[in-house]
């Protein structure tokens, strides 16, 4: 029970913090904060990640590519160019460090403010550090795990930062419901999203990029994200952009 608990939190704190600072801040720019509260945010989303911690620079570049180029030969992850996940997964992952160590020749427009902590970018995606996270989820199940076969989910904590992306990015491309029509093959993959966060309601994102809340357009709808942000903004630590109901690009 302890084992599936941890495992729970680590994924709905890692998925959250991948849904509201990495997606809808720093590709989006769904909201704006402070330089202190951006600090914050970035050792949360350190934590929550750990050893797959996800740079919010070169997460919101790359995701601005996609919403730009989606379902084309210039999407930095598209099913509809990659021969199964793992391609897809390697060819992003290819892209992302590309992105990271300045080797890109994306264009500017791409990169307008997007947040920027160098000191802490490269601390989170130092393989040492990656590693301490990885022995620090093998000693909790060393210590907790009642069964051999719990073990199994140790890649997925390894790795909790792109099996969330590759769900998304090919999944919720291949499957699921529309309710608008778009220039790619978005959709949503989930009714009742209880497993992304609101992320899975990837159609709906498509149409409406600057939206905050994902959900919402039929009465099973539920972005579990949004009230939190409602509530960030409630008590000032963000502040939600009005009228965001555009696509970003």
């Amino acid at each position: 029970m302890i084992i599936l608990v941890f495992f729970l939190v680590h994924w709905y704190l890692s998925v959250l913090m991948q849904t509201v600072f990495l997606h809808r801040y720093a590709a989006h720019q769904m909201f704006t904060m402070r330089k202190g509260w951006e600090k914050v945010f970035y050792v949360v989303t350190f934590i929550a990640q750990g050893s797959s911690f996800l740079s919010p620079r070169a997460y919101g570049i790359m995701h601005r590519l996609h919403h730009a180029h989606a379902d084309t030969q210039d999407d930095p992850h598209s099913p509809e160019f990659s021969k199964n996940l793992f391609d897809m997964m390697w060819k992003t992952r290819l892209y992302y460090n590309d992105i990271l160590n300045d080797r890109d020749t994306i264009s500017a427009r791409f990169k307008k403010g997007v947040p920027n902590w160098p000191w802490m970018e490269r601390f989170g995606d130092r393989w040492l550090v990656r590693v301490a996270w990885m022995a620090i989820y093998v000693l909790v199940y060393v210590q907790f795990a009642a069964s051999p076969w719990l073990f199994l989910l140790l890649p997925i904590h390894f790795l909790m930062g792109p099996v969330h992306g590759a769900i998304i990015n090919w999944y919720a491309h291949r499957y699921g419901y529309t309710n608008f029509t778009v220039d790619d093959t978005a959709k949503n993959l989930l009714p009742f999203d209880f497993l992304m966060m609101g992320e899975s309601y990837h159609n709906n994102h498509h149409k409406f990029g600057g939206r905050p809340n994902f959900g919402g357009f039929r009465w099973h709808e539920f972005d579990p994200a949004y009230p939190l942000l409602k509530l960030l903004n409630s008590l000032r630590i963000i502040q939600l952009r009005r009228g965001r109901d555009e696509a970003y690009m």
